[in-house]
């Protein structure tokens, strides 16, 4: 057997410089993976002082423009620095391994993609300390108020999010040639895990929408006014006082931000459907339904953004148009929780932490579903629009669905990063936790946005909002106490047992390489003969030893 011969400089071979330098996918994936969680612990203590501002009437926790800070900073920092990146993080990390190959197509511009999100997300939190401090225009950044506020905050936004940008779609461009070129012997399109389905979709709907944010967001920083070479630009895309439209950033940010729920939210939906049908020591029901309608939930995320402008004046038959496509886009959403729910149907169910993670996924992402088919109506939407009946559909939508998916991909793919498990006491301690503070936190909101209570408020008056709002805070600070427990957890679990290269008895292709993986992942790879190409193996092999009974 030939030895392998190290080519690596010795300088690059320390422990911290051969982090920085790396080109090795996993790396690369858990280094998206940390930053991410990083900035969600920042991202939630800014939630946390939100809530303690709301959390009775007329509070002064902090002022006004503090509070639009941390209002704009954590929204943006959840989608751009959270949401997005961490799913990129596990499908830099499993698409490699989920489909045979070594590394991704392009192991440079991996990095590169990278250290580029690391950039941006510096400039974004960093912003704070800006001259007139950090953006106050909310995630969104609406003009007039985007393009009227003072100081440099609001430019290092979109500076921020125009380095994200290149880092995702330079990452996207990667996931899509390795997924269409290095894909091993025998997978074929409907032999793919359905996680990798997830990033395939998720990859195609980031090329054909951040580029019209980039546009939207260029045309923004043109009309708040820029010096090139000692000479002064200034347009008026969006500033109506000069002819402008502020309507039409609005189109084009949600012609973005709505694929952009789907673009966090289907590898939510590839890490559920890899993880409940081991768990449910079943295949996956309606393999190729799932697969399929992945693809059919990308397409219809680009039909439907006007559903966020159904109080600028659009005419009747337009919002008609858009209120029906919103609708369509529940049915084949609606196939995948009715797969996921056969799936479970007379399983053999092990109720380990990263099964907790994915029924507490489903529940609160069909509660906020439900609540979106409300606001998919025109008449309901004119009346809570701009209130927290929104802010709480969002959050069941992308807070309770998303994180909890990741968090049951994070148990669930740990032994695989590191090689040891997560503790599954305080795995089940802090999903039970993290689910209780979350629906105490949000299901309140509900009842606050009917009363009529406004979204983005520094402070309020009305006593009745008082109770909820209370409520609220502190199941945000049991929220908190959760996020506590995983910190913990990941701390004890650096001196766990080793487990081996598949604790978890699973069906897909990176289970067969050893925990962690080397390197170069695989020393041979098995000839791929459906989607469960473990499963297959372990049958070829009891049926050599003339063994019989399920597996």
């Amino acid at each position: 057997m030939a030895t392998r011969v190290e080519t690596t400089p010795a300088w690059q071979r320390g422990k911290v410089v051969s982090w920085l330098v790396t080109t090795d996918h996993k790396r690369i994936g858990i280094l998206y993976i940390g930053t991410s969680l990083l900035c969600f612990v920042l991202s939630g203590a800014m939630a946390m002082v939100m809530r303690l501002q709301l959390a009775q009437a007329n509070a002064d926790v902090v002022s006004p423009d503090r509070y639009n800070e941390l209002v704009t900073i954590h929204g943006t920092s959840m989608v751009f620095l959270v949401g997005v990146p961490i799913l990129a993080g596990f499908a830099n990390f499993l698409v490699p391994l989920m489909i045979g190959a070594a590394d991704m197509a392009f192991p440079r511009l991996n990095a590169f993609s990278y250290w580029m999100f690391a950039l941006g997300g510096a400039v974004l939190m960093l912003s704070f300390f800006a001259n007139g401090g950090a953006a106050k225009a909310g995630w969104t950044s609406y003009p007039p108020l985007s393009t009227q506020t003072a100081g440099t905050g609001q430019d290092l936004w979109i500076l921020s999010l125009h380095i994200l940008t290149v880092s995702t779609v330079a990452g996207a461009v990667n996931f899509l040639v390795t997924i269409h070129n290095l894909r091993t012997r025998g997978m074929t399109w409907t032999r793919m895990p359905l996680f990798v389905w997830s990033i395939y979709v998720y990859s195609w709907l980031i090329m054909a929408v951040l580029p019209v944010l980039s546009a939207a967001l260029t045309m923004l920083l043109l009309d708040r006014g820029l010096s090139v070479a000692g000479l002064d630009v200034s347009t008026s895309f969006f500033r109506p006082e000069d002819g402008g439209s502020a309507v039409l950033y609005q189109h084009a940010f949600w012609f973005f931000g709505h694929p952009e729920v789907y673009i966090i939210v289907l590898p939510a939906f590839g890490i559920i459907s890899e993880v409940l049908p081991v768990f449910a020591r079943k295949p996956i029901f309606g393999y190729k339904a799932i697969a399929f309608s992945t693809v059919a939930i990308g397409f219809f995320s680009m039909l439907v953004w006007a559903h966020h402008l159904f109080t600028v004046g659009l005419a009747i038959p337009l919002q008609s148009f858009f209120m029906v496509a919103s609708m369509v886009i529940a049915v084949p959403t609606g196939m995948k929780i009715f797969n996921w729910l056969a799936t479970l149907w007379r399983g053999n169910l092990a109720f380990d932490t990263p099964m907790l993670f994915a029924l507490g996924f489903l529940s609160l992402f069909v509660i906020g579903g439900l609540t979106g088919i409300y606001l998919a109506a025109f008449p309901i939407d004119w009346q809570v629009h701009d209130t927290y009946f929104v802010v709480a559909h969002f959050h069941y939508t992308l807070l309770g669905g998303v994180v909890f998916a990741i968090f049951a991909g994070l148990f669930y793919w740990w032994p695989k990063m590191f090689g040891r498990l997560l503790g599954e006491t305080l795995g089940k301690w802090q999903f039970w936790l993290l689910f209780a503070g979350f629906n105490i936190t949000f299901f309140p909101q509900h009842f606050l946005g009917l009363d009529g209570m406004p979204r983005r408020v520094y402070t309020y008056a009305n006593d009745e909002w008082e109770t909820w709002n209370l409520v609220s805070t502190i199941g945000s600070w049991i929220m908190g106490v959760a996020i506590l427990l995983f910190v913990v957890n990941v701390l004890r679990a650096r001196k766990g047992p080793r487990v081996g290269n598949d604790p978890w008895q699973a069906d897909t292709l990176e289970w067969y390489a050893t925990s962690p993986p080397p390197p170069h992942n695989f020393d041979e790879v098995p000839y791929v003969t459906s989607a469960r190409p473990l499963y297959d193996l372990r049958r070829r092999l009891r049926e050599k030893r003339g063994e019989t009974g399920a597996l």
